[in-house]
């Protein structure tokens, strides 16, 4: 079906529907409350697509609505597809749609925890982030008029988890504060004799109301602010801010500089995958394996430094490309580094995939589903471990002509696999830059651009190392940030988690925790 039919079955029997804004990527279609959840059923079913983000926003000074979008993705017609639906001051409520897709259950909790729009139908409405021992009942963050004050945190109530009975099933609470320097996060295991029969995930202990603190920012200090919220993919982060402002105010990168952020990206991937690799030996005891992982972690740390001044490609992204380039002596660099890089982690592969032991352990533990992955909406490498080949990279490459992607897949959707994806894409990572460096041929210093704030909405995405990572901006008429909203694949896959370890041993559920590492900050925003 080519793009043109699609809009029109969407239209059909529903007259009011109507292309609201549209540009290469993105189509917002404009529904009445009524079609909402028939317009986003049928995109569902006909794109495949979980919902990639769904959120609100607060439109009451101008038009005394509240608007909803519901974000689909396309990998055929390579488009986002909004649905927006406003919803009326005096009306706080929406018919829920997380029955017919769950993927949307957590987005409608957040929707509700911080707006106050009740997700009719929806049947858990717990709260995500804003904790109930703390935060009073009616206290809505996002909306526009909120104001916090001491006494809003003065909340009295109490979560209430999910209550598993039965004769020998016994509950072991973990967390949220736990030893060594990860983040804080509650996990409520309900085990019959040794194997987890239900695992419920409490998390928002690290909610700084980063959504809330974008509002009111100009561009410059939205960006530093980008770059602050998982450390771990700063530069995803920040790219993908860049490319949501580029998209409103009309500035196209030179190829020079999206390939170079493109290569970033890809130095931000192999560290992680990296250091993921010697977390999962570690948490089987195989410390030699974690050692050189680690090793091979702060090599590419260093280069990272040496090409950009930040182990961390900090305060390197800038509207409109990036603040330098490469010269000769930085590629240099790059490719001696990536062959030692290279070698060692060959050693890496042999040493583990060779291990009967190690491999024992990671074999057939902490299976996820394809149809529960799918059901879920679980994205990036937990996905594509799990049978959906799903790569924002693929879908919406830099530059066709730029390098030929391979996308990595497997089947199994266990730990085992969730490491063979890493250990592919790191080789692939190194392949890439390779190619990239010799697209890069400029010396200009650097790929900044002059531009001029001005009001609109975009989405920008990456493909980051744990997932897609998207930034949805909205600029008002002075050229500040109306309203930001973030999503992490972590919001996605906590969630697949909680479904992997069913079966296993609770000793075995750091191995498949650090299987998907996901992030505690970028989570709870």
């Amino acid at each position: 079906m080519d793009y043109g039919r699609l809009i029109e079955e969407i239209r059909k029997g529903h007259d009011s529907i109507e292309i609201i804004a549209e540009r290469e990527d993105e189509v917002y279609l404009d529904v009445d409350r009524e079609d909402f959840g028939k317009v986003c059923l049928l995109l569902h079913k006909r794109l495949h697509s979980p919902v990639m983000t769904y959120f609100a926003s607060d439109e009451r000074k101008d038009s005394k609505v509240f608007l909803l979008y519901c974000v689909f993705l396309s990998t055929e017609y390579k488009k986002w597809f909004f649905v927006v639906m406003k919803i009326p001051e005096d009306e706080p409520r929406f018919n829920s749609i997380a029955k017919e897709i769950y993927s949307a259950s957590l987005f409608e909790r957040e929707i509700k925890e911080m707006y106050g729009l009740e997700p009719v139908g929806n049947p858990d409405v717990r709260r995500l982030r804003l904790h109930d021992e703390v935060w009073p009942a009616e206290c809505y963050p996002l909306r526009k008029d909120f104001k916090l004050t001491k006494t809003d945190r003065t909340g009295k109530g109490e979560f209430h988890f999910k209550k598993i009975e039965g004769e020998g099933v016994f509950e072991v609470p973990v967390g949220p504060v736990h030893a060594g320097i990860i983040g804080p996060g509650h996990f409520r295991f309900s085990a019959a004799g040794e194997p987890i029969i239900n695992l419920e995930i409490r998390l928002g202990w690290t909610h700084r109301g980063v959504e809330k603190l974008f509002e009111g920012k100009s561009i410059p200090e939205a960006l530093n602010l980008s770059e602050c919220i998982c450390g771990d993919a700063a530069f995803s982060y920040s790219t993908a801010f860049c490319k949501a402002i580029e998209k409103i105010i009309g500035v196209n990168p030179v190829q020079e500089a999206s390939v170079l952020r493109a290569m970033l990206l890809e130095l931000e991937r192999m560290s992680n995958h990296v250091a993921d690799i010697g977390g999962i030996a570690l948490d089987v005891g195989f410390t030699f394996p974690a050692n050189l992982a680690a090793i091979i972690k702060e090599n590419i740390l260093a280069v990272n430094k040496n090409l950009t001044g930040s182990r961390y490609l900090k305060n390197m992204n800038c509207i409109g490309g990036l603040k330098k380039d490469l010269n000769s002596d930085d590629k240099a660099m790059l490719l001696v580094s990536l062959k030692s890089i290279e070698k060692d982690f060959s050693e890496l592969e042999g040493i583990l995939m060779s291990s009967i032991s190690f491999m024992d352990r990671v074999d057939t533990a902490g299976i996820l589903r394809k149809k529960t992955a799918e059901d879920l909406g679980i994205v990036g490498l937990a996905a594509r471990a799990s049978g959906i080949p799903l790569d924002l990279r693929k879908v919406f490459p830099e530059k066709d002509d730029v390098v030929r992607f391979q996308a990595a897949k497997e089947e199994k959707g266990d730990v085992l696999a969730r490491l063979k994806i890493r250990l592919f894409e790191f080789k692939e990572s190194v392949r890439l830059i390779r190619e990239f460096s010799c697209k890069i041929k400029s010396e200009k210093g650097d790929y900044t651009a002059d531009f001029t704030p001005k009001e609109g909405f975009a989405l920008g995405y990456v493909e980051s190392w744990r997932g897609p990572v998207l930034f949805w901006i909205k600029l008002n008429s002075h050229g500040l940030i109306e309203r930001c909203k973030i999503t992490d694949p972590s919001f996605h896959n906590w969630q697949g988690l909680s479904f992997a370890v069913l079966g296993n041993i609770i000793p075995d559920f750091p191995l498949c925790n650090k299987s998907f590492d996901l992030t505690y900050s970028g989570n709870d925003l």
